[in-house]
């Protein structure tokens, strides 16, 4: 499953899900994550430690590897063979063969280094802790009302007290790694002036993982300043030119930490890297061939050697490990171009997608739009023609109240010459004690009782409220007479009056 032909879909979903989370923090190539996550047990947290930390030898592996390749049998010759010389032959046999691999160190401050005994230890000394506290407050209390005994008690027991207190002798101050950087480098610089190194400034493990990333090698030098050959080894070979020239190159791709073993990430390293003899310097760059994750010492230079033999053995560890470097950052520079043209092409494919959405948004809102419309229409224009066939059905209805003309004389008598909108004039006689409203009405149903001929009963429409679109009035002196004034025809117009209809507009209303 992790060799060339790898294919995603032989893996199972939550597999998928964690080599995703995996290759997304470490942006590592698929078929060596899914190698790692299997020797892992697929624990993404396990993986991921292991690509940062490195990947210690598996003790089966390496078992059942010896077993595979053991010799046969020796002869009965053989077995003549010293122990002393087998055993220092196949150890460097084995020292040939194998590298150290470089551990990832994340120093911890020894502030924060805090002592928690056992639960049940910790239940059994509840009382005594109380006890303690109790007689410390009343201790409190009696030098607070005499202060002078402290005083006399520190003065007699000083003598004896004196040796007993543990000082810290170096007189360093734990800081964290960055700020423990920068002091090597201010004081590497006020003991030997300046000089044209470039020293990383930040801790170990964020070089570590620097030259993990980028697939750099990573030049490691202790300094003990206790040491004799201290200042000799930094004067003649550190800062040699020719050391300074190979280091500053670009194309050896060197990134350079350095530590003083007074400090306790530096001292740290030294122990998770063998260190028996300063000065010490080591290389630690990424091996491909042991593991896709490893981190391995490739070189290791300690004692005062002369910058002739430094940067040589610096050439040698570096020419050897090159190539597989190089065949690493291809392979990485490949799965980079091919994550970028999936990145690319399914950006392309979300802003296509996207488009398309917003095509068929704006098109669903137009059509919505359209039908909305039509509806709206299609409720005005029944409402219009229900509103008609009610003014119809009421005009029918209204005018079968509507008394015959009155044929009388006198004073209870109204004569009235009414001006329809057709310009047609009407005279009719109507009872004085009539309400405006019946006169209302005539003028209303007019054309429907000049042509109302069976005598059928209309109902009145239900639900409708009939309202007057005209009024009725007075040209000389203009009057207009209201349907709903309380007045009768008789006190509103007199004996006899002239009227005209004026239709009633949206705009008058």
């Amino acid at each position: 499953m992790a060799g060339q032909d790898f294919d995603p879909s032989q893996l199972s979903e939550s597999q998928q899900e964690a080599l995703g989370t995996y290759t997304a923090v470490t942006n590592q190539e698929p078929s060596a994550a899914v190698a790692l996550l299997e020797r892992s047990q697929w624990n993404v947290q396990i993986a991921i430690a292991k690509f940062f930390d490195g990947e210690a030898p598996d003790p089966v592996e390496e078992a059942r590897a010896s077993l595979a390749s053991s010799p046969p049998p020796p002869t009965q010759s053989s077995r003549q063979e010293t122990l002393m010389n087998g055993f220092s032959r196949s150890s460097r046999s084995q020292n040939r063969s194998r590298l150290d691999p470089a551990p990832r160190i994340v120093p911890q401050p020894e502030n924060q280094n805090v002592y928690r005994p056992p639960f049940l230890l910790a239940m059994i000394l509840v009382p005594f802790n109380l006890i303690f506290r109790i007689l410390s407050g009343s201790f409190g209390i009696f030098t607070y009302l005499f202060p002078f005994l402290p005083r006399l008690v520190s003065g007699l027991a000083g003598n004896r007290a004196q040796p007993r207190r543990s000082r810290d002798t170096s007189g360093r101050k734990p800081l964290n790694p960055q700020d423990t950087a920068a002091r090597f480098a201010r004081e590497f610089e006020e003991e030997y002036g300046r000089h044209d190194l470039h020293f990383f400034e930040n801790g170990y493990a964020q070089a570590y993982d620097l030259a993990k990333k980028e697939l750099r090698f990573l030049l490691v030098v202790l300094l003990s300043p206790e040491h004799d050959d201290t200042a000799t080894f930094v004067r003649s070979t550190l800062l040699s030119p020719d050391i300074v020239n190979y280091i500053n190159d670009p194309q050896n791709k060197i990134i350079l930490w350095a530590g003083s073993v007074q400090d306790s990430e530096a001292y740290q390293v030294s122990t998770a890297l063998n260190c028996s003899k300063f000065p010490f310097a080591a290389v630690v760059a990424h091996t491909p061939q042991d593991s896709s994750t490893s981190m391995s010492t490739i070189a290791r230079i300690t004692g005062l050697v002369p910058p002739s033999a430094f940067v040589p053995r610096l050439q040698t560890a570096i020419s050897q490990h090159s190539a597989a470097l190089e065949r690493a950052r291809s392979s990485r520079s490949e799965q980079q171009a091919t994550r970028d043209l999936r990145e690319e092409q399914n950006s392309a494919y979300e802003r296509s997608l996207a488009q398309d959405r917003e095509r068929a948004r704006q098109r669903r809102e137009a059509e919505e739009a359209k039908s909305r419309v039509e509806r709206e229409e299609k409720e005005q224009a029944e409402a219009a023609d229900r509103k008609e066939r009610n003014i119809e059905q009421w005009r029918r209805w209204r005018a079968q109240s509507i008394p015959p003309e009155t044929t009388g004389t006198g004073e209870e008598v109204t004569r009235v010459s009414i001006r329809m909108t057709s310009g047609e004039r009407v005279v009719r006689k109507f009872r004085a004690d009539t309400d405006m409203e019946e006169l209302y009405a005539f003028v209303e149903c007019y054309d429907v009782l000049s042509q109302m001929e069976d005598s059928s009963k209309v109902s009145e429409p239900q639900g409708y409220d009939h309202v007057y679109q005209f009024r009725l009035v007075s040209p000389l002196p203009r009057v207009v007479y209201d349907y709903n004034s309380s007045g009768t025809i008789g006190s509103n117009v007199g004996r006899s009056g002239n009227l005209l209809v004026e239709p009633i507009d949206d705009e008058d209303e």
